[in-house]
C-alpha cells in the first residue's frame, strides 16, 4: 500500500518520536503491564502502529467487499442492503414452551430462529432411553418425533422464517422432521430455508456428541450433501464450527486454521464420493465465536475470509465465486459469561456482538445474561436480542461496509492471523490431514495447553476477569431461574409413549428396516429418513436402526 520510500520516513519519524516524546513518559510513568497481548497464546500488541507494519501489502490483498479474496465481506452492499440475520438460540423443554419461545422472539423483532435440542435429542436417543434419566429438555428441547417438531412451529411459516439446528450427529434425521414439516405445510422444498450444524469432526475434538465412528459419519454428511443441492437448495447444509473450539479453549488463530482444516476434510470427502464443488461448496457455512478482545475477533473474521478464498482457489481450484465465500454464523462467548456479577454479562455480549458486526457476520445469536447459570429466562432473552437491535439501529456499525478496514493495527494483526493460522494448517497436513490429527490426539493437546495457560493466568491473576478476581462482591443477589422440572420431564415422556400407541407400527417398522438396508448398502439415507419420520418412527429408533449397521464410536478410541 505504501511506496518503500515513505516507509523509510514514516520508520524514521517514529524513531525521532521515541527519542523525543515516548521515553521521556515511560521515564517518568512507565506502562500499566510490560507486555499486552490479544489473549492467552494470542499476538502481542505493539505500542504504536504505523503504515510500515502493513508493509508493501497491495490493496488488492484487501479487494472489494463482494468480490476475492472477500477480505471485506461477502456482499457488496454488507449491512447497507439487509442486515444480518439476528438469530437468538432457544429451546425450552418442551416443544409447546419452544414454541410459545420462538412466537415471543418473532414478536419482539427476531428474525431468524436457532433450535437448541436437549442432550438426548443430541446423542440419538428418546425421552424414556435410560441414557436420558434426568437430561430431558434440560439443554434444549426434546425432539422425539416428527410430532414434537410439528408443535414447535406450529403458528410458524417456514416459507417465511429461517431456521438454525444446532444439531451434529444426528442432523440427517432432525432435517428429515423439519423437511416432512415443511411438506405437511405444503411448503415447497426449495423454499425451506436455514442451516444444520452437522459438523461431526468438531464433535471428537471438543463436545463428544457423537455417535457412530468418522467413516460413516461422514457418508451420511456428504449424503446430505447431495440430497439438498437437489431437494433443498437455499438450506445450508453444514455450519463447519470452530466455535466449540474456541470454547474448548483454542487461541483465534487455532480457531481459524482447526475449522478450516475441518471444512478441507468436508470438501474432500465430498469429492471423494463424487459431488462437483460448485455442487455443495455454496451450501458450507461456518460457524465462529466472538470474544471480548474486538480488534482480534474482526481481524479473526477478515482473515478466515480472505483463508477460505484462496483454500478453494488453491487447493481445489474452484473458478466459482459462490463457492469461495466463507459465509459465517456468529454466537457470543458462552465461556465468557460468569456466574458472579452476571450483569457485567450483557457488557462482555454487547462488545462481542460488535465484534461480530465489524467482522462481517452473516448471522449473529446474542448469549443471555443468565446462560452461564440455566436457560435463559424471557427477560434476559429480550435483552440480548435489544442488544443488537440497538447495535443494528443506534450504533452507526452497520452504516458502512467494514469499517475498520485500512486501520494499521486491524490490518496487521489480520496478517498476522492468517500468517499463524496457515502455519499451523501446515501442521495439520503433514500430520496427515484433520482426522488423523484429531486420531492422534494431536488438535486436543494444542486446544488443552492453551485453555490450561489461561486457567493458570486467571487464577495467578495474570489476567483480569472483572467480578471473578478483580472487583468481586460480597453478594450476589437471587436469579429467577429457568428451570425443567421431573413433571416436565415425565410429560414429554407420556408424550411419547401416546405416539407409540397410536401409530401405524407395521408402517413404522418397515420404515425403519428401509433405513437399515439403506445404511448397509449405497444409496443416500435422507430419501429414507424423510419416509420413516412420516411413518411416525422416532429419534430413537431411526438412529438405533443406523446403529446396527454403523456402531458407536467409543470416545478416546482411534478414529
Amino acid at each position: 500500500m505504501f511506496d518503500p520510500d515513505d516507509l523509510a520516513a514514516i520508520r524514521s519519524a517514529k524513531d525521532e518520536w521515541e527519542d523525543e516524546t515516548l521515553d521521556p513518559v515511560l521515564d517518568r510513568f512507565g506502562e500499566r503491564k510490560e507486555e499486552f497481548t490479544t489473549d492467552t497464546d494470542g499476538h502481542a500488541v505493539d505500542r504504536l502502529y504505523t503504515p510500515d507494519d502493513v508493509g508493501e501489502r497491495s490493496y488488492d490483498d484487501l479487494g472489494f467487499p463482494g468480490e476475492e479474496p472477500f477480505t471485506r465481506g461477502v456482499y457488496p452492499t454488507m449491512y447497507r442492503g439487509r442486515l444480518w440475520t439476528m438469530r437468538q438460540y432457544a429451546g425450552m423443554g418442551t416443544a409447546r414452551e419452544t414454541n410459545e419461545r420462538y412466537q415471543y422472539l418473532i414478536d419482539e423483532g427476531q428474525t431468524g430462529l436457532s433450535m437448541a435440542f436437549d442432550l438426548p435429542t443430541q446423542m440419538g436417543y428418546d425421552s424414556d432411553n435410560e441414557m436420558a434419566a434426568g437430561e430431558v429438555g434440560k439443554s434444549g428441547v426434546a425432539i422425539d418425533s416428527i410430532h414434537d417438531m410439528e408443535t414447535v412451529f406450529e403458528g410458524i411459516s417456514l416459507s417465511e422464517v429461517s431456521t438454525s439446528m444446532t444439531i451434529n450427529a444426528p442432523a440427517s434425521v432432525l432435517l428429515a422432521m423439519y423437511i416432512a414439516v415443511g411438506d405437511e405445510k405444503g411448503v415447497p422444498r426449495e423454499e425451506l430455508r436455514g442451516t444444520i450444524q452437522n459438523d461431526v469432526l468438531k464433535e471428537y475434538v471438543a463436545r463428544n456428541t457423537y455417535i457412530y465412528p468418522p467413516e460413516p459419519s461422514m457418508r451420511i454428511i456428504t449424503d446430505i450433501f447431495e440430497f439438498c443441492a437437489e431437494e433443498v437448495p437455499n438450506f445450508n447444509t453444514i455450519s463447519i464450527s470452530g466455535y466449540h473450539i474456541r470454547e474448548a479453549g483454542s487461541s483465534a488463530a487455532q480457531e481459524i486454521a482447526f475449522t478450516l482444516g475441518d471444512g478441507i476434510q468436508y470438501v474432500e470427502a465430498a469429492l471423494d464420493a463424487g459431488l462437483a464443488v460448485e455442487e455443495f461448496a455454496p451450501q458450507l457455512s461456518f460457524f465462529f465465536a466472538s470474544y471480548n478482545n474486538v480488534f482480534e475477533e474482526v481481524a479473526k473474521f477478515r482473515a478466515a475470509r480472505r483463508m477460505w478464498a484462496k483454500i478453494m482457489d488453491e487447493r481445489f481450484g474452484t473458478d466459482d465465486p459462490d463457492s469461495k465465500k466463507l459465509k459465517f454464523h456468529t454466537q457470543t462467548a458462552g465461556s465468557a459469561l460468569t456466574a458472579q456479577q452476571i450483569d457485567n454479562n450483557v457488557v462482555r455480549v454487547a462488545y462481542q456482538a460488535l465484534a461480530a458486526v465489524l467482522g462481517g457476520t452473516q448471522s449473529l445469536h446474542t448469549n443471555g445474561k443468565d446462560e452461564a447459570l440455566a436457560l435463559p429466562t424471557e427477560k434476559s432473552v429480550r435483552t440480548a436480542l435489544r442488544t443488537q437491535q440497538i447495535l443494528a439501529h443506534e450504533s452507526g456499525a452497520a452504516d458502512t461496509v467494514d469499517p475498520l478496514a485500512g486501520s494499521y493495527y486491524v490490518e496487521s494483526l489480520t496478517d498476522e492471523l492468517e500468517e499463524e493460522a496457515f502455519e499451523i494448517l501446515e501442521t495439520v497436513d503433514e500430520k496427515g490431514g484433520m482426522l488423523r490429527a484429531i486420531e492422534d490426539q494431536w488438535v486436543q493437546r494444542q486446544v488443552q495447553d492453551v485453555a490450561f495457560e489461561r486457567q493458570r493466568e486467571i487464577d495467578e491473576g495474570e489476567r483480569t476477569i472483572v467480578g471473578v478476581n478483580e472487583y468481586q462482591v460480597d453478594e450476589e443477589p437471587e436469579m429467577d431461574i429457568e428451570e425443567v422440572t421431573e413433571a416436565d420431564q415425565e410429560r414429554q415422556r407420556e408424550r411419547l409413549q401416546t405416539v407409540r400407541d397410536e401409530r401405524d407400527d407395521d408402517a413404522a417398522e418397515e420404515a425403519l428396516a428401509a433405513v437399515h438396508d439403506a445404511a448397509a448398502g449405497d444409496a443416500n439415507l435422507m430419501p429414507y429418513l424423510v419416509d420413516a419420520v412420516k411413518a411416525e418412527a422416532t429419534t430413537g429408533e431411526i438412529c438405533d436402526a443406523m446403529r446396527e449397521v454403523f456402531g458407536e464410536h467409543q470416545g478416546g478410541a482411534a478414529l
